[in-house]
């Protein structure tokens, strides 16, 4: 089993309600169990005219492979209507792997860890609310040290249900 950290984004179609299903998906993969799941928080959309996002990280305890889980977490993307229109663009949910254990992947659909992590504010705080004690990336970055340099701009945490 790896620890293995989930980003979570949906702008469209009752996104909070799209966190909280998918969080329900992710508990139900096989060879996996749901260890955590941050507070939701909002975010501008990185691009103008969109709909702000509603953002949060899972952790999972998981035996699948990298590209096993890839593929899993793409289907419930789909079963809840993601079309890939266009890079960046509205959608009813986005998955991503942001790190996969101590595992530096470099493979042509899979990146870990996150290739922009360093710049996402709503990716950085929701995932330090799950690491509290810090995180050293595999890459040798530190979770402080990237929150440093990423301030809590443009983000709202959302009131617990």
């Amino acid at each position: 089993m790896e620890r293995i950290y989930i980003g979570m984004g949906s702008n469209l179609a009752d996104p909070a309600e799209q966190l909280r299903s998918a969080i329900e998906a992710l508990g139900q993969l096989s060879q996996t169990s749901l260890a955590g799941v941050s507070a939701f928080y909002q975010s501008d959309s990185l691009l103008p005219g969109q709909p702000r996002y509603t953002n949060a990280v899972a952790a999972l305890d998981s035996s699948l492979a990298p590209l096993e889980l890839l593929d899993a977490l793409q289907a419930i993307e789909n079963d809840q209507g993601r079309e890939r229109l266009e890079r960046w663009g509205p959608r009813t949910l986005d998955l991503d792997i942001l790190l996969f254990g101590d595992r530096l992947i470099d493979e042509p659909r899979l990146k870990v860890p996150h290739y922009q992590i360093q710049e996402r504010a709503f990716v950085l705080y929701p995932l330090a609310e799950l690491a509290p004690q810090g995180l050293r990336l595999p890459d040798g970055r530190t979770l402080p040290d990237l929150l440093a340099a990423c301030p809590f701009v443009g983000l709202e945490r959302l009131p617990t249900d």
